[in-house]
């Protein structure tokens, strides 16, 4: 007979409490995971008119450590957070970033609530919608999350929920949204982990909508917990008042006037408002408020933040939301003068956020991502024991065979029978990133005496900065390749032996994009440099995660319209080759250039300070958080 959730609770907090520990003695050790700034992002989105760019202010000599002229950076960090957050615990010398330990004033998160969620989006492209799948690093995280229901999502809640308390400041609090799936047991996870005597609040967040519930009374509340670091946690009641109700100030007046001359305990009522109750029937869902939706299903009203960090933090404070998705806390925060930090394991949120941050015209912001998935980080996740093996069945499938253990102990290595060809398969969890590369190239001049003709690379999820890596190594007979996204879904539905036979998985190209050549025309100090897309190819769509209906639309897009499928483009008119800095920008949505939701403007003029040569790095993300770089000198 299984075990219930109660009687499971031992072993959840007695896991969490391990991979912690195992965590912060890492870093201790210096074994250390680090960030990898994609871009730095200068808002300047196009918004001049069809074909027609704006005119950026490029800083000379950019201290990316100092971009708000404090010495700080706002972050938005796409990956898994607990990995995030043992990046901000060992702090980022390549940005300056100080480790943050004791330095997070506030943390709101809104994890996911339910199992059964469908983590697929919506994608509108010209003349039909598609619905995406998760990335494979995604279902890897939403497998581990719910594999054991409940119980493994309040194993993943509580070790994140210790990294969080680390961050916190001795003035800093914590707010957990949730529903009603789960809140009764991640309220025993708070009180264990933050204390019973540094729990402030059970705050009701009451909402309407319309329903037809059958036999129950409509869920229409989320709850809220707070908790402390320690008692000397911020609590600015007096600008979080709210009005009374009206005429609630005047008949407390009269009741005052009519007891003259007796004992009594009179409410005196303050004409500024009051400090809101734990139940909130004044803030709606985002929906309610169109002008603030963004198209994201969980997306939380900016009014309920604000609330939130105008209550339990300062200007000049950090806010950090582990649970990003729409962007909600990021985007109040800065608002309100906070400093932030955002991350989400979604590419589809990240895409969604750092738009979001450039319509508001935020303050310069690294868009950056884990810099290394390593293995070491998942060692001890059951679900991730078989990596090894997995990279066997891919050699298999590939047509590839591995080598003995004899030969090398890499088990990710193998070669085609009868060739010079050297495969390397890329695990799951982690980026193929330029080191990869590297680590390839090297193999095929070492490994078993070298003299390998070719070396292929399987690789899963790539680095923002893949395409400039394989240029590098263009000479050195490297090819890369996807992995299909699906692979594991047809493992388990159909079997290694039946894929084999089937012949079915196929490994296609990376995605790229194509430029015109630039025009450079020089006008007095400035050049203007006109920048225009050309093509865009897509990996094939048998390799996106997609039905088979999906894959039918998508292939039809590709014929008619290609560079549709540019969700987001930026450019770097000074690239150094080593930080992308995003000084224009136009994506879908943005419909003030062109009033087309669908379609990004294709070309733009960027007027800069006259230089005798430079490199041009234009960057294109796709509808499916695809990236592709082209760097060109001028």
């Amino acid at each position: 007979m299984a075990k219930s959730l109660i009687e499971e609770l031992p072993r959840i907090v007695s896991e969490g409490r391990r991979e912690a520990a195992q965590i912060l003695e890492r870093l201790s050790s210096g074994t250390q995971i680090g960030l990898q700034t994609n871009e730095l992002v200068l808002p300047s989105k196009d918004v001049s008119g069809l074909f027609k760019g704006s005119t950026p202010q490029i800083p000379n000599a950019f201290n990316m450590a100092g971009g708000n002229g404090d010495g700080w950076m706002n972050r938005l960090i796409y990956g898994d957070n607990l990995l995030a957050m043992q990046a901000l615990l060992a702090g980022d010398a390549q940005t300056g970033l100080p480790s943050l330990r004791g330095k997070v004033d506030l943390i709101y998160i809104d994890p996911p609530f339910d199992s059964k969620a469908d983590y697929r989006t919506k994608i509108s492209l010209p003349g039909t919608d598609i619905q995406q799948k998760p990335t494979v690093i995604e279902q890897f995280a939403y497998a581990d999350t719910w594999e054991e229901g409940t119980i493994s999502y309040l194993r993943m809640m509580y070790s994140r929920l210790i990294l969080m308390k680390e961050l916190l400041s001795d003035k800093g609090t914590i707010y957990l949204h949730i529903d009603w799936h789960t809140s009764s047991y991640v309220k025993i996870l708070l009180d264990d982990i933050f204390g019973k005597d540094n729990f402030r609040n059970e705050i009701a967040w009451c909402y309407t909508a319309a329903s037809n519930t059958g036999k129950d009374f409509p869920k229409k509340h989320d709850t809220i917990y707070r908790y402390s670091k320690s008692d000397a946690y911020i609590f600015n009641k007096d600008i979080i008042r709210i009005p009374y109700a009206e005429g609630s100030i005047d008949r407390a007046n009269r009741n005052v006037i009519a007891r003259e001359g007796m004992k009594f305990n009179a409410i005196v009522l303050n004409d500024r408002g009051k400090v809101p109750e734990d139940w909130w029937v004044d803030v709606q869902r985002a929906a309610r408020y169109p002008g603030e939706v963004v198209g994201y299903a969980t997306q939380k009203p900016e009014k309920l933040l604000e609330r939130i960090i105008k209550a339990s933090s300062n200007e000049g404070d950090l806010v950090c939301d582990f649970f990003g998705g729409s962007g909600t806390t990021a985007a109040v925060a800065e608002r309100l003068g906070r400093r932030w930090i955002t991350c989400d394991i979604g590419k589809p949120a990240s895409l969604v956020m750092r738009k979001r941050f450039i319509d508001q015209e935020v303050k310069p912001f690294l868009y950056q991502s884990i810099g290394d998935y390593q293995k070491e980080a998942f060692k001890n996740n059951k679900r991730y024991k078989h990596v090894g093996d997995l990279s066997q069945v891919v050699l298999g499938l590939y047509g590839a065979l591995p080598f003995t253990p004899e030969q090398t102990n890499d088990r990710n290595f193998g070669y085609i029978k009868g060739t010079r060809t050297l495969v390397m398969v890329d695990s799951p969890n982690r980026l193929t990133t330029a080191a990869t590369i590297r680590k390839a190239v090297e193999a095929k001049a070492s490994l078993l005496g070298g003299d390998w003709e070719k070396v292929v690379v399987l690789g899963w999820n790539f680095a923002f900065d893949i395409s400039q890596a394989i240029q590098k190594y263009q000479n050195s007979n490297v090819e890369v390749l996807v992995i299909p996204p699906d692979l594991l879904d047809k493992l388990a539905k159909k079997g290694y032996k039946k894929l084999i036979d089937d012949r079915s998985v196929r490994f296609s190209s990376l995605q790229y994009l194509v430029a015109k050549p630039l025009v450079v025309t020089p006008a007095g100090e400035l050049d203007e440099i006109d920048v225009e897309l050309e093509n865009y190819v897509l990996l094939s769509p048998d390799n996106i995660p997609l039905d088979d209906k999906d894959k039918e639309k998508l292939k039809e897009v590709l014929e008619r319209d290609p560079l549709s499928l540019i969700e987001y483009w930026s450019i770097d008119p000074d690239y150094d080759g080593v930080t992308f800095r995003s000084t224009w920008q136009d994506y879908r949505e943005n419909i003030e250039n062109d009033n087309d939701p669908l379609h990004c403007v294709y070309k733009t003029r960027l007027r800069v300070p006259h230089k005798g040569s430079r490199q041009v790095c234009i960057k294109a993300v796709d509808v499916f958080g695809f990236e592709s770089q082209v760097v060109e000198s001028v």
